[in-house]
């Protein structure tokens, strides 16, 4: 007799369409995406389209009956129904139709949704995909999509700002069998490259592990949509630009010939951003004369990037040359910048930069190792823009000239080019420039001139007027500004909070500033690590730690935040400042064990604690930590020591050594002290001389000490002495000679 299969489990109840329950946590994925899929066994499909779903591995019970049953009938007319939706571009019809399916639809039916879903680019659509995502894999059936669907997905994720859900497809999708487009995983990496915390770091991670696919494949029209392009390259190259990275940048660099691949006037850009962060200004005009050179399609964005390094440079100088070169519509700009930069290069900071990238530069700019006799002419004159003089008054500002930043916003509205006219970002940095002078009633004059002129006020001018209230403690008239943007349709966003709640802590406001963490909360913008972290510093500058733990605590379950080393160091201090060093020892602990190493801050708060809670002893493990890692060498594969090399600063040394004075620990004071001195920190030694005489001038002088008394403290003695004679006070060893003693203590002659 043949035996059933069990009976088929009761079908999913349908997710409802309403908007509170289909909108989903938006990083809902990225905790799932580690993706847990099986293990790829089929080869890797490239673009691949929705299969049949009768012929897919979840249909794992065999249909015994004759014809098929009325539920199979159902679900192939709801199919239909929804691939007639989807063709028709209704997207919002076939969205409704999918939440009222019991079961999943076909794999062409869920790819063409998921992709019509993501193509509209909106936060309402893409929560919707992502939640078919979320449903597939709790169902284990993410196989039913296409490369298609999820490199939409990845792309539109990406626009909207969750960069780490898109990483998250795209590594899914190599992990599945699945080789996205690069206009998928490009962005990406462009994204990731441009973003802080270790987005860089995983930008260039992500980039090999395409790249490393693609040369799996011997067919190299198999993978041509994958391979990456110079767009591709360029965003990897930020990336390695952003970390100063200039070794990374070369192998990179040489690495695009062998995909066929040619630099353009942005890969250029992106070196001389490199420059910059090598403190290479001599090179940058040696980047703009390989583009000439090599007669790479030129860019006016290139002449941007080099008034803009200059600028970091803080040469002004070259730049005022730069641009007033461009106003007389001359092409010898090369000319102008070897006489400027010749003129004014540190030979010094050359040779050091030199030592630490090598011969990097000279491979990346032959041409700089044997210049040119005659400077290369542009291809035309370029005329400076109002980008060009933004960027030139921004340098105006950083040297807090202010009057010469008025003066050319008066100089621009005066040209008869309207590309030179100020636009929105030029009245921004006048008002930047005033608020750092704290002339508020100009900054607001400013304001409202470009209501009156027609510019358009964006969020960045509110948020820059907003920080000048704060800092000139004027709460209220920051609220007022608040509600002003919103009357004037600008919704303020997680950046506008996070100024007012470090406005709060600047008043004393602890109440303040979590009433505004609630509120942009409430509004549905999502706190940022610095709203946590700047939250935390209000608990902790009112002591109030246990708090600021709960709102750590919280961070740390955020998976859209990445706790940082600040984050930790803000709760190491909250209960270190009250001398709780034992909770504060656990937080370290946990710091470790999570991955992120202590690091002078977080060892100064330490001893900070230590010191209030008067425990000494404590203070000498701390030192014992922090001599090991001063010590360590990179270079040492041999050092079993797991923690990084530390640079210690003059804070840390000098609390430490501060305890071990008044301790008498004599001998770990001298070891400080020569820390402070290899590291090129002058000691205090006014201060430690006044601890001595307070605290320990008529120590060793008792005359009825036994002799067994005397025995032990005679390590001390000499430690004592030792720390005298640094301190030049009245020691044993002035007035006489001495030796060394067979028992190795030392006597006079």
């Amino acid at each position: 007799m043949t035996t059933l299969p069990p009976p088929l489990p009761p079908p999913q109840p349908p997710p409802t369409t309403t908007t509170t329950t289909t909108t989903l946590n938006s990083y809902s994925l990225f905790h799932a995406l580690s993706l847990h899929l099986p293990k790829p066994i089929r080869q890797f499909r490239l673009h691949s389209s929705a299969t049949n779903p009768t012929s897919s591995s979840s249909s794992s019970v065999p249909d015994l009956s004759v014809f098929p049953s009325a539920a199979a009938q159902l679900d192939s007319t709801n199919d239909q129904q929804l691939l007639f939706l989807l063709r028709q571009r209704k997207t919002e019809q076939a969205w409704i139709k999918y939440t009222q399916s019991p079961n999943l639809p076909t794999p062409t039916c869920l790819s063409r949704l998921v992709s019509q879903l993501s193509y509209q680019n909106t936060k309402t659509s893409l929560t919707r995909a992502q939640s078919i995502i979320t449903r597939l894999r709790n169902e284990r059936q993410l196989h039913r999509l296409d490369a298609n669907s999820l490199g939409l997905l990845a792309a539109s994720a990406t626009k909207l700002g969750q960069t780490l859900y898109a990483s998250a497809i795209i590594k899914s999708m190599l992990r599945s069998g699945y080789l996205p487009h690069v206009k998928a995983w490009s962005p990406v990496v462009s994204s990731l490259a441009s973003s802080g915390d270790d987005g860089p770091v995983e930008a260039i991670k992500l980039f090999t592990l395409v790249t490393q696919r693609v040369r799996s494949f011997q067919d190299d029209d198999v993978v041509k949509d994958s391979r990456p392009d110079t767009a591709a390259y360029n965003s990897v190259l930020n990336a390695c630009a952003n970390l100063g990275d200039g070794k990374k940048f070369l192998q990179l660099f040489d690495e695009m010939c062998s995909f066929s691949v040619e630099p353009d006037a942005w890969t250029y850009n992106v070196m001389i951003k490199l420059c910059a962060r090598a403190e290479r200004k001599d090179l940058l005009v040696f980047v703009l004369e390989r583009i000439l050179e090599k007669e790479i399609p030129f860019c006016v964005t290139t002449l941007y990037s080099l008034v803009a390094a200059y600028i970091g440079f803080c040469d002004l100088e070259t730049a005022e040359k730069m641009v007033q070169a461009m106003r007389e519509e001359r092409r010898d700009i090369c000319k102008v910048l070897r006489e400027s930069t010749f003129k004014n290069s540190d030979e010094n900071l050359n040779s050091i930069s030199s030592r630490k990238y090598g011969d990097v530069f000279e491979k990346l700019l032959p041409n700089s190792v044997k210049p040119s006799d005659e400077p290369p002419l542009l291809p035309k004159p370029y005329k400076p823009d109002s980008r060009i003089y933004t960027t030139l008054m921004k340098g105006y500002m950083k040297v807090c000239r202010v009057n010469d930043t008025i003066r050319m916003l008066e100089a621009m509205r005066m040209q008869d080019d309207k590309s030179s006219h100020p636009d929105h970002v030029t009245y921004t940095t006048v008002i930047s420039a005033l608020v750092r002078t704290g002339s508020m009633d100009k900054a607001r004059q400013v304001l409202n001139e470009m209501s009156r002129v027609g510019v358009p006020v964006n969020k960045i001018t509110y948020n820059i007027l907003l920080k000048g209230y704060c800092q000139q403690l004027q709460i209220d008239e920051a609220e007022k500004l608040l509600n002003e943007m919103s009357a004037d349709g600008i919704q303020p966003d997680v950046v506008s909070y996070n100024i007012l709640i470090d406005g709060c802590i600047l008043v004393d406001d602890g109440a303040g500033a979590l009433t505004f963490f609630n509120e942009m909360r409430t509004k549905g913008i999502a706190p940022t690590k610095i709203s946590y972290t700047t939250l935390m510093k209000a608990f902790v500058v009112s002591n109030q730690p246990k708090l600021a733990h709960k709102i750590f605590d919280e961070m740390f379950k955020d998976p859209r935040v990445k706790v940082d080393i600040i984050a930790w160091n803000m709760l190491v201090e909250g209960y270190c400042r009250l001398g709780y060093i034992e909770a504060g020892k656990k937080i370290i602990e946990s710091m470790k064990e999570n991955g992120v190493y202590p690091n002078v801050s977080t060892y100064g708060s330490l001893a900070n604690g230590i010191a209030l809670a008067r425990k000494p002893g404590e203070a000498l493990l701390l030192w014992k930590e922090v001599k090991e890692r001063c010590f360590t060498k990179k270079e040492d594969n041999l050092n079993p020591n797991p923690l990084p090399p530390l640079k210690p600063d003059e804070g840390l040394l000098d609390a430490l050594a501060d305890i071990c004075v008044r301790a008498t620990f004599f001998q770990k004071a001298l070891e400080i002290v020569a820390c402070m001195e290899e590291n090129g920190i002058a000691p205090n030694k006014t201060k430690y001389k006044k601890i001595y005489v307070e605290m320990h001038s008529r120590m060793f002088t008792s005359k009825h000490a036994s002799q067994a008394r005397q025995d032990r403290r005679r390590d001390r003695k000499r430690a004592a002495e030792a720390f005298k004679f640094w301190l030049g006070l009245p020691n044993s060893y002035y007035g006489s000679e001495w030796r060394l003693e067979p028992d190795g203590d030392y006597a006079s002659s």
